[in-house]
C-alpha cells in the first residue's frame, strides 16, 4: 500500500494574523491624531479608531487560550504604542546623542513592556469565562479590562497615558461624555461598541438582539450627552468676566540651538514680543528663557519687570528656577535637583512675593532619573536633566478677576491631577494654561496629538485652555474643547485673541475626580467583572444563564 505524504502545514495563517493585528494597531495609532488630512492640525478620527479596534476585538474574542489572547493583545497593542510613541526616537537620538540602534531599541522595548499590561487585562478577559456569554456581557467586560489597562499605564511609575484611545473621541458623537467621565470612561464606552461590534456570537435571535440594545443604549448615551453639552453651552454664553486679551509667543527654536547658540537670539526674540505686546497677558513657552534670572545678560530682567510692573499687562514667564528649598544655594547650570521648570509671573507691584509655579509631574529620564537609569541618561545630552518637583494643586494666578490655573508641557495628560484644583467649585480655576516644549520630538504628529490631549482637559474641566510652544500647537481652546485659535506649526509667530474665563459650575468629571480621583473607576471595574466573571461560572456548570 503506497503511503501518502502529507506536506506540513504552512504558518501563514498565523502570519497574516500577525500582521493585521500591527496593522490594526498602527491605525488605531494614526486615528488618534490623522497627519494625512491636509489641514494644519491633526484630525481626530473616531470612527477609525472604533473600526481598528473591533477588528481586534473580534480576535481576541475568537481566543482559544488565555496565552492566546495575551498574545494576540501583546502584538496589537505594541504596534499601537509604537504607533503612538515613536517620536520619542528623535528626542534620544537627534538632540540627546544615543546611538539610533540603542534609541529605536528602547522605543520599542518601553512599547512591548506596556503592551504586557493590555496582554494581562485579555488574559483576564478569556480566564472569567465570558466566551460563554452574550455579546453585552461581553462589551461589559472588555470595556472596564480595557480603562483598567488605560489607568494603570497612566499612573504606573509615574504614568504613561499618552495615546489612550479616548483621545480619539475629543471629536465625534462620543466625544460629550468627556465632561462626565473623562478620557478613560471614553475608553471604556469605545471598547464597549468595538466588542458589541466584534464579538462572536454569530447572527442568531439572542445575538442580533444583544447588538441592538447596546447600540441604542449607545444611542442614548450621545443623546444624553448632547443635551448636557448645550446646557453647559448655556451657561458658558453669560459670561459674568469681560474677555482677557492674550498674546502667545512661539519661539520655533530648535532644540539643538536651544541650549547653545540659539540663546542670545531666542532672548531677543522672547524680549521684543513681550514689550510690543498690548495684551492683558502675555506667555511664553517652557524653559523659553533657558537662564536662571541672574545669569541673564545685563538689564535684561530689569527692563522686563519695568515693563509689567508701570502698566496693566502681566506676563507668564517659562524659565528654571532655583528650587525652593535652597534658595539661598549658589547654583551652577548642571547641577543635580537645584532647579525647578517654572513659570515666574511678572506683574504690577503686589504685597507679597512674585507668583511662581513649579512643575510637578516631570518627565522620566528628561526631567529626572529614575534610580538605576543613571547609566541610560549619560548615554544622553539633556541639559538640567534632573529637577526637583513643585506640589499639586498649587494656588492658581490671580489675575483681572480670572484663577488662571497652569501646567507645564506633559503635565496636561493627567487630568486627576488638574482636576484636584476643583475641590472648591467657588475657588477653582476658570482658564487653564500649559506652557510647552515638544521640539524634542520635532515637527511631527506629537505635536497634535499634545494639542488633542489638551483639548481632552479643557472637555474634563469644563475651562478653556491656552497653550504657549515652541514649536506647536500655540493655541486658543474655549472650554467646549474647540479650538479656536493656532498659529502653524514649526514657524516663529505671535498669536492675538481673547479668552472668556468661565465661572460657572464645574463639570461633572471635576466634581467627582476632585472628590475621590480614579477610584470610582476601579469600583466599577470590580463590580462588573465580579458579575460577569459569576455569570461564567453558572454557564460553565450547566445552569440558566440569564445575561444578556
Amino acid at each position: 500500500m503506497q503511503r501518502t505524504h502529507h506536506s506540513p502545514r504552512l504558518p501563514w495563517p498565523r502570519v497574516w494574523l500577525i500582521v493585521g493585528l500591527i496593522a490594526a494597531g498602527l491605525l488605531q495609532a494614526l486615528a488618534l491624531a490623522w497627519p494625512f488630512a491636509g489641514s494644519s492640525q491633526g484630525v481626530a478620527l473616531g470612527w477609525l479608531q472604533l473600526l481598528s479596534l473591533s477588528f481586534f476585538a473580534a480576535w481576541l474574542d475568537r481566543s482559544e487560550q488565555p496565552q492566546q489572547a495575551f498574545w494576540r493583545t501583546w502584538w496589537f497593542a505594541c504596534a499601537w504604542l509604537v504607533g503612538c510613541l515613536w517620536w520619542l526616537f528623535i528626542s534620544m537620538s537627534t538632540y540627546g546623542g544615543m546611538p539610533a540602534a540603542l534609541a529605536g531599541g528602547a522605543v520599542l522595548a518601553l512599547a512591548a513592556s506596556l503592551a504586557c499590561i493590555y496582554g494581562a487585562a485579555a488574559w483576564i478577559y478569556r480566564v472569567i469565562g465570558v466566551h460563554q456569554l452574550g455579546v453585552m456581557s461581553k462589551a461589559s467586560a472588555f470595556a472596564v479590562l480595557w480603562m483598567s489597562a488605560e489607568v494603570v499605564r497612566g499612573t504606573l511609575f509615574t504614568g504613561l497615558p499618552w495615546g489612550a484611545i479616548g483621545y480619539a473621541h475629543v471629536d465625534g458623537v462620543l466625544h460629550p461624555w468627556g465632561s462626565w467621565v473623562g478620557v478613560y470612561g471614553l475608553s471604556a464606552m469605545a471598547a464597549f461598541i468595538a466588542m458589541l461590534l466584534g464579538a462572536e456570537n454569530g447572527l442568531s435571535r439572542g445575538a442580533v438582539r444583544s447588538r441592538l440594545a447596546g447600540m441604542l443604549l449607545a444611542a442614548v448615551c450621545a443623546v444624553i450627552a448632547v443635551t448636557a453639552l448645550n446646557r453647559d453651552a448655556s451657561v458658558n454664553e453669560s459670561p459674568t468676566q469681560a474677555p482677557l486679551t492674550v498674546t502667545l509667543l512661539q519661539g520655533n527654536v530648535q532644540q539643538d540651538l536651544k541650549f547653545g547658540s540659539g540663546v542670545a537670539q531666542a532672548l531677543n526674540d522672547y524680549k521684543q514680543g513681550l514689550l510690543q505686546s498690548r495684551a492683558n497677558l502675555v506667555v511664553i513657552p517652557e524653559t523659553a528663557l533657558p537662564l536662571l534670572p541672574q545669569q541673564l545678560p545685563a538689564g535684561y530682567w530689569q527692563d522686563l519687570q519695568k515693563h509689567f510692573s508701570l502698566g496693566q499687562q502681566a506676563a507668564l514667564i517659562g524659565m528654571p528656577l532655583v528650587a525652593r528649598a535652597n534658595p539661598e544655594e549658589v547654583v551652577l547650570r548642571g547641577q543635580s535637583r537645584q532647579f525647578t521648570n517654572s513659570v515666574l509671573a511678572l506683574q504690577p507691584p503686589t504685597n507679597g512675593e512674585p507668583y511662581r509655579y513649579d512643575k510637578h509631574h516631570l518627565v522620566p529620564f528628561g526631567e529626572f532619573v529614575p534610580p538605576m537609569f543613571q547609566w541610560f541618561v549619560r548615554l544622553m545630552h539633556i541639559p538640567m536633566g534632573d529637577f526637583s518637583r513643585g506640589a499639586v494643586a498649587q494656588p492658581p494666578f490671580a489675575w483681572r478677576g480670572e484663577r488662571i490655573a497652569l501646567n507645564i508641557c506633559y503635565e496636561d495628560l493627567f487630568g486627576e491631577e488638574l482636576a484636584k484644583s476643583f475641590a472648591d467649585p467657588d475657588r477653582a480655576p476658570t482658564i487653564l494654561v500649559n506652557l510647552s516644549n515638544i521640539a524634542w520630538f520635532g515637527d511631527t504628529v506629537a505635536i497634535d496629538q499634545h494639542l488633542n490631549i489638551s483639548r481632552m482637559r479643557a472637555m474634563e474641566l469644563g475651562r478653556p485652555m491656552l497653550r504657549a510652544t515652541n514649536t506647536g500647537a500655540t493655541a486658543i481652546i474655549n472650554a467646549q474643547g474647540v479650538v479656536t485659535h493656532r498659529l502653524p506649526s514649526a514657524v516663529q509667530g505671535a498669536l492675538h485673541g481673547e479668552v472668556q474665563g468661565v465661572h460657572g459650575p464645574v463639570t461633572a468629571y471635576a466634581r467627582w475626580v476632585s472628590a475621590w480621583g480614579l477610584w470610582p473607576l476601579w469600583g466599577l471595574s470590580f463590580v462588573v467583572l465580579v458579575f460577569v466573571a459569576w455569570l461564567g461560572s453558572r454557564a460553565k456548570h450547566g445552569k440558566r444563564y440569564f445575561g444578556p
